[in-house]
């Protein structure tokens, strides 16, 4: 397969052009246009339209290493920094992101069902970033366990770490969080460090951790009795959010909110959804019949919320 996801193609037979947003197997791709319609198509019958790359996707040379004063050399700092395409928002593009002051020898490989692959080899210099991966955010279940190996390099007089080795089966909680600014990258997105930071160890709050009891009582804070989920509600970036990942945290505050009227021994409480294509509403009926603690739910006050709110009574 030549192309891959975030390309820009041409369709040869049509006049139609778009990103690619799928490899759905060795023959068969899928292009997304203007209207954000996905169109699966041969991959023989487009071709590719040179000028668009996805920011920071051009390979840096590696040039020679210059001279660090020592006492300014970074010896930690790397990251996978994981961005959506500027073009193909359901495209997801993995960068190395080295911002320590090593040369690394960086490879990344992939294995699913007993299929292994080698997706990436090549050298980052310091501070700097490299694309290494791309993938389609809505089959995050789907994908491979990632496998990330990286080699130190200088030519100053500084000790070099031990090689880095870092396996990552990633889940939907990783790209749940609020997005941050990619270092390098000058981009906003998710960030995994791969190196740890050196761990300082404070001899105050050691000693202090000694006298703490053993189990400390978890305060749960009594809910209100109508809970809103509307995304905006819940997060101030929920514009540049892709839609499994407001259900995911839609899911998420829905779960605390019950159990804590669960805690509270609330006789009820009522889950503000709103009507929409009723995909949040589906999956919360679904998780409150199997509920032991739901006694019943249903409709709440059609004449306020319509069909947008569920009322839960509890048991």
């Amino acid at each position: 397969m030549k192309y891959k996801l975030g390309d820009f193609v041409r369709f040869v037979d049509e006049k139609m052009e778009g990103f690619v947003t799928r490899i759905i197997d060795d023959q068969m791709i899928g292009v997304t246009g203007e209207d954000d319609f996905e169109i699966p198509v041969l991959a023989s019958k487009v071709t590719s339209v040179h000028g668009y790359e996805p920011a920071g996707s051009k390979k840096s040379a590696v040039a020679d290493e210059k001279p660090i004063d020592l006492a300014r050399f970074e010896k930690k700092g790397i990251y996978i920094g994981v961005v959506t395409d500027a073009k193909a928002q359901s495209v997801v593009h993995f960068y190395l992101v080295n911002a320590t002051s090593f040369q690394l020898l960086t490879t990344l490989s992939t294995a699913k069902q007993q299929v292994f692959k080698g997706e990436f080899a090549g050298v980052v210099p310091p501070q700097s970033t490299e694309m290494i991966y791309s993938a389609q955010l809505a089959d995050l279940q789907l994908w491979p366990e990632f496998t990330f190996q990286v080699l130190y390099s200088t030519k100053q007089n500084i000790e070099q770490p031990a090689p880095l080795v870092v396996k990552e089966k990633f889940k939907a909680k990783d790209f749940s969080g609020t997005k941050k600014q990619v270092p390098l990258l000058n981009q906003a997105g998710w960030l995994i460090r791969l190196d740890e930071p050196e761990m300082v160890i404070d001899a105050q709050k050691l000693k202090e951790s000694f006298f703490k009891p053993a189990e400390e009582k978890i305060v749960i804070a009594k809910p209100v009795s109508e809970v809103d989920l509307h995304i905006e509600k819940l997060r101030d970036d929920y514009q540049f959010l892709q839609s499994s990942e407001m259900l995911s945290i839609q899911l998420a505050h829905f779960h605390k909110a019950l159990d804590a009227a669960i805690v509270h021994q609330l006789p009820d409480v009522t889950f503000i959804h709103g009507a929409g294509n009723g995909t949040l509403r589906n999956e919360l009926h679904k998780l409150l019949g199997k509920h032991p603690k739901v006694q019943t739910f249903m409709d709440a006050r059609k004449e306020k919320f319509g069909y947008g709110a569920t009322k839960v009574l509890l048991k």
